[in-house]
């Protein structure tokens, strides 16, 4: 099967044909089926852990509908401001189940944080005190973010950067961190760690697992701190190319349980809680921003304009990500045209694709954007006066249900209320 033809759309033609005649693109839609599926196989993985717990990153798909989906998992949720400790709230998430990981973090979200029970992670050693004058007094249970610096690679390859990363402390500041905090009165510590984005290789969570096991084997026998449990964090990554392959989750938790009884067994450590922050492996496969085309322009370039734009996918233009794309109802066709595949911005970033081989593509056809599950409508913004369009849920029934309405320009105006302006406008033109 050739690389172009490894990706398939969970949606058909005839499926967003029917469905745009209640909700027109762009928009998101999410596969419940697949994120069940997925959700059943991490927690299989991970069951050799009795303590193992996934916290779902909400950043990635802050929507409730698919957070529900997830819990009936057992997952909890990986929170990173107010408003998505506020969700999590509301949604009605116990304290426990809440992971609160946020940096150059405001009194306010701490306060709050505190107040509803979720467990702190720590990002900088002056944290410490910043938390202890927010609360009076500190928690009994704390969670420290470590960053050893320098670049993490798996044989000869670099998987990332640490050392430029703003994140976390130092080895030095770990175990000074968690001397302080013993003298405050924290009984129970976590160590959490992030050192590489989007992996796709199945070394990445045995190879940090056996670094954080090593460090709490120390920190434990140094500081005498009772540790209770070890966050992977996220990292793990999907393969957004049609040649990559996908990580296998099983062998994943494998590598990392070899750590564990390698490592933490012997030391008496055999009862550590394994926790992840998992956001793209979670959601990312499992979401298509759909879009229709509405333009062809013939210049220097061959270019395909479409009726959604980087506020509805901010990566390709962000980071030059790559996502592939499927024209619906032309799966089958040759690859034989190049485009640019556009948005309407005002900036010339504002590309889905460059140069990207695709079927003779019309005006009217449906593209399906693949991966867009995970960090693709939760870091839209309104730039130009853009709206955030709908998401949507494909049941496992084949029923369709709106879980995100679009946004509308009274939407957009709506922090204006305090201008005589907003009070101006006709809501209904």
């Amino acid at each position: 099967m050739s690389g172009e033809n490894r990706k398939k759309p969970f949606v058909t033609k005839e499926q967003i044909e029917e469905i745009v005649k209640t909700y027109p693109t762009p928009f998101h839609i999410y596969d419940e089926k697949s994120i069940r599926e997925n959700a059943e196989r991490l927690k299989q993985a991970f069951s050799w852990n009795p303590g193992y717990k996934e916290f779902f990153a909400v950043k990635a798909t802050p929507n409730p509908f698919l957070i529900d989906l997830l819990r009936d998992y057992g997952c909890g949720c990986d929170c990173s401001s107010l408003t998505e400790l506020m969700l999590a709230q509301a949604m009605g998430v116990k304290g426990e189940d809440i992971m609160f990981s946020s940096n150059d973090t405001p009194a306010e979200e701490f306060a709050y944080a505190a107040k509803i029970g979720a467990t702190i992670n720590l990002d900088d050693i002056t944290h410490i005190d910043f938390l202890e004058k927010i609360l009076g007094k500190l928690p009994e249970t704390l969670s420290c973010r470590y960053n050893p610096g320098g670049v993490f690679k798996i044989s000869n390859s670099i998987m990332d950067n640490p050392g430029d990363a703003k994140y976390g402390f130092t080895t030095e500041q770990m175990f000074e961190g968690f001397c302080i905090l013993k003298k405050k009165g924290v009984k129970r510590f976590g160590i959490h760690a992030f050192l590489a984005s989007n992996t796709v290789t199945n070394a990445y969570y045995p190879m940090l697992a056996k670094e954080l096991f090593e460090l709490a084997v120390e920190l434990k026998e140094k500081t005498g701190a009772d540790i209770r449990f070890i966050n992977l964090s996220g990292g793990i990554g999907i393969p957004y190319r049609p040649d990559q392959e996908a990580n296998d989750i099983f062998e994943i938790a494998d590598g990392v349980k070899h750590a564990y009884e390698e490592i933490l067994v012997p030391a008496g450590m055999g009862d550590v809680a394994i926790y992840t922050e998992l956001g793209r492996f979670m959601m990312g496969p499992y979401g298509h921003l759909i879009t229709k085309v509405i333009h062809e322009k013939h210049t220097h370039k061959e270019y395909l304009g479409c009726d959604a734009c980087a506020v509805n996918l901010m990566r390709p233009a962000m980071y030059g990500a790559y996502h592939h794309i499927t024209v619906l109802g032309k799966e089958d066709a040759p690859c034989d045209h190049k485009y640019d595949v556009t948005g309407s911005l005002c900036e010339n970033n504002d590309k889905f694709a460059v140069d990207r081989m695709l079927p003779e593509v019309e005006i009217g056809d449906y593209l399906a954007i693949h991966d867009t599950g995970a960090h693709g409508f939760s870091m839209g913004y309104n730039y130009n006066g853009k709206l955030r369009s709908a998401e949507l849920l494909l049941k496992e029934d084949g029923q369709v249900q709106l879980i995100r309405r679009a946004e509308t320009p009274k939407d957009y105006f709506a922090t204006f209320d305090c201008f005589d302006i907003y009070h101006k406008f006709d809501w209904n033109a």
